[in-house]
């Protein structure tokens, strides 16, 4: 698989306290990658990391295939956009006069383009309203215009729809999902607010104490958070063999554990198992969302915390 950006045992301390512990992630090319975790895991100190804000203490990433060491990771992250915590903007200047600045400090010939992309963002109308009289949501899209000058195609997001009213995080989520789709730029979103997550990420990672605890697929996260009966017998040989029979979707995870993935006649299944002297042990209706399968991973985090680090 192609990386547009790859970790390998990220260390970040300040003093005393240490934000990143040994991070390790993956982030696919033309992903929207959903960075998961509570405020305070060591999200954003990752952005700034990546972005060059700061300096790793120890570990590295790989950017486009160039190590963050290498001389041209600077090159690597001229292909970058990003808003890191909140937006730089100038509230006193319109939106095309924001952009404007953006090509100056970036050094670009012209002001090719930008039109486009204040239509690109839902901002081709403001004409000579200042900034400062932008609603939030209008700010945040502002935020990822100047973000998107130069043409970039890794665009890092840092709680790009904390504190929009549910109007504004609409259009957030659509210019997103329209960025990946018709420009193909790779999405890096850090945000805690998992329901609006789950409506566009592809891949997830989730980050507890500055460790990644996990990372999966869209189709992975989904499979495991699948509606199902876990289900507790004697041989699940026999129960294999009556659903089967019975055309009836399931997962043998143990000699002794399974999941049906359909609804079922508790009773006849039970039946028909005792004729086979297979006894239920228990049954247990399974429904898990992304928020609930986070808090299953950071409750298991202590386990993770006391494995002998490899890095």
């Amino acid at each position: 698989m192609d990386y547009v950006l790859t970790t390998n045992c990220l260390d970040k301390r300040y003093r005393n306290f240490q934000a990143l512990n040994g991070l390790t992630m993956h982030i696919p090319k033309g992903a929207i990658y959903g960075f998961v975790g509570k405020n305070g895991a060591g999200k954003t100190t990752l952005l700034r990391l990546v972005c060059g804000l700061q300096e790793p203490t120890s570990g590295s990433f790989t950017l486009y295939g160039i190590r963050n060491d290498e001389r041209d990771i600077v090159k690597a992250r001229r292909r970058i956009g990003a808003v890191v915590e909140t937006p730089s903007i100038y509230p006193d200047m319109t939106a095309e006069d924001n952009l404007k600045q953006q090509y100056l400090v970036l050094g670009l010939p012209s002001f090719e383009g930008l039109r486009d992309i204040l239509k690109l963002v839902g901002l081709g109308e403001t004409g000579k309203k200042k900034v400062k009289n932008f609603s939030l949501g209008m700010r945040q899209r502002l935020g990822i215009a100047i973000a998107l000058v130069g043409d970039p195609d890794f665009l890092i997001l840092d709680e790009p729809v904390n504190g929009l009213d549910p109007q504004g995080i609409v259009e957030v989520r659509e210019l997103i999902l329209r960025l990946n789709r018709e420009r193909q730029i790779t999405v890096l979103i850090s945000s805690h607010i998992l329901d609006e997550l789950a409506k566009i990420a592809t891949h997830y990672g989730f980050i507890d104490s500055g460790r990644i605890l996990k990372e999966v697929s869209k189709a992975e996260l989904e499979a495991a958070c699948r509606k199902c009966i876990h289900v507790e017998v004697t041989d699940t040989k026999v129960l294999a063999h009556i659903l089967h029979t019975a055309n009836v979707d399931h997962k043998i995870l143990s000699a002794t554990s399974a999941e049906i993935y359909a609804k079922v006649n508790i009773s006849k299944l039970a039946a028909e198992l005792a004729k086979e002297n297979c006894e239920i042990f228990s049954m247990q209706e399974k429904d898990e969302d992304l928020e609930s399968y986070f808090f299953s991973l950071v409750g298991g985090s202590r386990t993770v915390h006391n494995i002998r680090r490899l890095c």
